[in-house]
């Protein structure tokens, strides 16, 4: 028999794998190149601000996970702060982030597996598709079962690399000069300006991209408020250990122009402490990252869709699930969209792909625009009315919040006069523009929700 429920499958193990690994994607080992080719050495303070930024805007959305747990989060707060049609942007955007993102792993892995496996590239991204597809048809648990091992892999990953990278610069690695040279020696700190470290600022959000999984999952688990507030809790460890202090150690062992820093920053440095067969490990960390986002990517889109579907903001039909639990015709749509990208990525490499890649360049960034703008206004609601259910709470209310949307304001701002990340703004704007003006069409032609969305009582949490 099935329903219109999503279930409880995800175990406390899942849950914290998941908000552990979530912000660990192929984007630190691979896209850090780009980062660290704009903003030099200063590269890993474009990571620190990005994650304080990223640490403030999860605790606004842990406050109101906790307070109002709702599957759909984001979208839903969206809605219930600042209107339905906010809420219909902002859950479209979301579903579009990643929808082309699954397309986009889906070939990046393809592209890996293609130097260990003699078949067509294409061939290779049906492949990983269709497995990822079917481990999340399978049930919630199968997705947070597969979820918590590749985690487990990215983490001991980069945890093996810390300590490696530690000995080297402290001069404790065999034939290791040590020392910090590399961060003044070639240009100085930031040879690019302090306008590049700061513009980079939005295309180190997209690596973050993956952090708010953890409060949409939390409403298939048993207890959502504290989940989400253990998880967001442990945001600035996270981000510190995983993000700002890797860059770090890679910008302290290559120098920033350095090739291998660009290309792969990671398989440079391991290449630079001559660990054997560094290029064969790190692929397979990046591999396995790559199907982590994958994985991920595949069960938010199809939850963010199920919950459009539950507002009335998508064909009724789409919120039917599984007798386990899983919304397959949300998923299943989604994985259809998906193939849309990876089709362009082998037609239109340069210019269908190129845009529908620079198209979810900085949608992450609205999105925490409109998480923001949720809180200050959903804060001041419960305030007055619900008191009691603010067991968690963000910090210095408003004056963080604002600091937020000043800081993306300001960010996006600056991507404007940076002709490399000019058109990737574009682009990003007329996705946002696209979807504000399909909500007039949904008012017209769309359906109302035959019954109002049942708000979960909250579970306790400690701060």
């Amino acid at each position: 028999m099935t329903g219109n429920e999503l279930q409880a499958g995800l175990r406390r193990r899942h849950m914290t794998m998941l908000a552990i690994g979530g912000a660990v994607g192929a984007g630190l080992f691979v896209g850090s190149g780009e980062v660290i080719r704009s903003a030099g050495p200063a590269a890993f303070l474009s990571y620190t601000v990005a994650g304080i930024l990223v640490l403030f805007v999860m605790r606004a959305l842990g406050e109101m996970v906790v307070a109002r747990p709702v599957a759909g989060s984001m979208a839903e707060y969206a809605r219930m702060a600042l209107g339905p049609g906010a809420g219909f942007t902002t859950g479209w955007l979301y579903w579009y982030l990643y929808v082309i993102l699954v397309g986009a792993e889906a070939v990046a892995g393809a592209a890996i597996l293609a130097d260990w496996v003699d078949l067509p590239k294409w061939l290779l991204a049906a492949a990983l598709l269709l497995v990822m597809t079917a481990v999340n048809l399978a049930s919630v648990r199968s997705f947070g079962e597969f979820e918590f091992w590749f985690a487990s892999i990215k983490v001991v990953a980069i945890v093996v690399f810390l300590v490696l990278g530690v000995l080297w610069v402290l001069g404790l690695w065999p034939d290791s000069p040590g020392g910090l040279g590399n961060l003044t020696d070639h240009g100085g700190f930031a040879p690019n300006g302090t306008t590049a470290v700061f513009s980079s600022i939005v295309t180190v959000l997209f690596a973050f991209g993956g952090t708010e999984i953890v409060t949409i999952a939390a409403a298939e688990s048993k207890e959502p408020g504290r989940a989400v507030a253990r998880a967001t809790s442990n945001v600035l460890w996270r981000v510190a250990l995983f993000y700002v202090f890797s860059i770090f150690l890679v910008v302290a062992i290559l120098p920033w122009n350095d090739a291998e820093a660009l290309r792969s920053p990671f398989v440079g440095a391991l290449d630079r402490l001559d660990v054997p067969s560094a290029g064969t490990i790190m692929q397979a960390v990046i591999l396995t990252a790559v199907l982590s986002v994958l994985n991920s990517a595949i069960y938010a889109s199809s939850r963010m869709l199920h919950v459009l579907t539950r507002d009335g903001d998508a064909p009724a039909g789409l919120v039917k699930v599984s007798r386990r639990g899983v919304p397959v015709r949300a998923t299943l749509l989604g994985t259809v969209a998906a193939w849309g990208a990876v089709v362009a990525s082998y037609v239109s490499p340069d210019q269908v792909f190129k845009f529908l890649m620079n198209s979810i360049g900085v949608i992450l960034a609205f999105i925490y625009l409109a998480i923001a703008l949720a809180q200050l206004r959903l804060r001041a609601r419960l305030q007055r009315d619900d008191p009691a259910s603010l067991g968690y709470k963000m910090w210095l209310y408003p004056y963080l919040t604002w600091l937020v949307i000043g800081s993306l304001l300001v960010a996006l701002g600056a991507m404007a006069f940076m002709d490399a990340q000019r058109s990737q703004l574009l682009a990003s704007v007329t996705s946002l523009a696209v979807v504000v003006i399909l909500y007039p069409l949904r008012r017209r032609f769309g359906r109302t929700p035959p019954v109002q969305r049942p708000v979960t009582v909250p579970q306790p949490a400690d701060d």
